[in-house]
């Protein structure tokens, strides 16, 4: 038997009673399409008193078709990465029940109670445990597949287990290349189309873009989610599920942190011209910002502890080493960071924290105002030395306007 697409919902309940011991033998079931994504396909199977995700990837970008080839090794790296990721943070990923090979799909536990993180900070809603959650994730999943825990060994086969190179090219795209050139890939609203000319033509820029992507490219530091943007978060005040790590690979730990960290910084950007009570708004974008500084410092503190107490190679135990390494980890994260808020902005892939402000002006104000943080973020990175620092400097640009 060779890899077939789910046709019907009697294919896709037929692969959920074969794959999971949920349901019962004669237990009627429902499909329902749940799938948003642009690559792939997503289904909720239910029965009486239990349900369960079924996520299978094609041969080609699912919105695009085959003119966009795509390997569907994606989905064995997806498995794996959640897999490993439930190793260190169980209560923090869906449980995958079931990877099959052939027919290039997961069955996993379904997350329907948790709300997606976008959406819930569109409305404003305020999830206490949600910046800790992130902050242990980035420290305990980054910590435990780099070298400062790994042998030499393991670390090479981890690399090996996950070379994605499809994936890879369309992330070191959209990026990294694309929103700081007139490419055709890129959506502009026409009224900030000076704003992206005048930033095509700023070399400083570029350069510490250019040197971001050298080390997306080369620095196999940890096994990152790849994709860690709001959109790949689930959330409710008791727990948070993060899903989708089908971009894994082995890279700049920075990046996995920079990418969350961006879209609260798009949020911001969005609340200054979402619709609702301006003080509201403003409230909101103070409760973002705490969360930053939580996220960060639940981060440096867990990894530091990490550091400390299960760091195997001798060499790396200094503690001006761990000083020096979270410093540069701060750089590189604020670096990504910038470009994950600009490639929102006016690349290919646009967030609706920005693109459900309706009056086309007041979309461009927080276009320019995301621009503006981008910017700010990749060129200061290496003199922000505190994530004190960086709120400073971003409720400066929002106290301005």
């Amino acid at each position: 038997m060779s890899f077939r697409k789910f046709s019907s919902d009697t294919d896709v309940i037929d692969f959920a009673r074969h794959h999971s011991d949920l349901f019962a033998a004669d237990e009627p079931l429902q499909v329902e399409e749940i799938g948003d994504g642009n690559i792939n396909f997503v289904y909720r199977v239910s029965g009486a008193t239990n349900s369960l995700i079924i996520k299978q990837a094609l041969p080609y970008v699912r919105i695009i078709g085959e003119g966009w080839p795509l390997s569907q090794d994606r989905v064995r790296i997806e498995a794996e990465a959640l897999q490993l990721e439930a190793k260190h943070c169980p209560d923090l990923v869906p449980e995958v029940y079931r990877y099959d090979a052939e027919q290039c799909a997961i069955v996993m536990e379904d997350i329907g109670a948790f709300e997606n993180l976008r959406i819930a900070m569109v409305q404003r809603i305020k999830l206490p445990l949600l910046a800790e959650h992130l902050g242990r994730f980035l420290a305990d999943t980054l910590f435990y597949t780099s070298d400062l825990y790994l042998n030499t060994y393991e670390k090479k086969e981890l690399v090996k287990g996950f070379i994605n190179p499809d994936l890879c090219k369309i992330s070191e795209e959209l990026f990294f290349w694309d929103p700081y050139c007139d490419h055709e890939r890129n959506s502009i609203n026409t009224l900030i189309r000076s704003d992206a000319e005048q930033l095509w033509q700023d070399s400083a820029l570029k350069l510490e873009v250019a040197r971001l992507k050298v080390k997306f490219l080369n620095q196999s530091e940890a096994l990152l989610h790849g994709d860690l943007h709001s959109g790949s978060v689930f959330a409710n005040v008791s727990g948070t599920k993060i899903i989708d790590p089908e971009f894994a690979y082995v890279g700049p730990a920075g990046f996995d942190i920079g990418s969350i960290i961006g879209n609260y910084l798009l949020n911001i950007a969005g609340q200054a011209n979402l619709s609702g009570d301006k003080a509201e708004r403003s409230d909101y974008q103070q409760w973002l910002l705490v969360g930053i500084k939580t996220l960060w410092h639940t981060f440096e503190q867990r990894f530091r502890e990490h550091m400390l107490a299960e760091t195997r190679d001798p060499s790396l135990q200094l503690s001006e080493y761990a000083d020096w390494y979270i410093a540069e980890l701060l750089a590189d994260s604020l670096g990504y960071a910038g470009t994950e808020v600009i490639r929102r902005t006016i690349g290919l892939a646009h967030v609706m924290d920005i693109e459900s402000i309706e009056d086309a002006e007041r979309r461009a104000d927080s276009e320019r105002l995301a621009l503006k943080l981008g910017q700010i973020l990749i060129k200061e990175r290496a003199a922000l030395d505190s994530i004190d620092q960086v709120i400073d400097r971003v409720l400066g640009e929002l106290y301005c306007r």
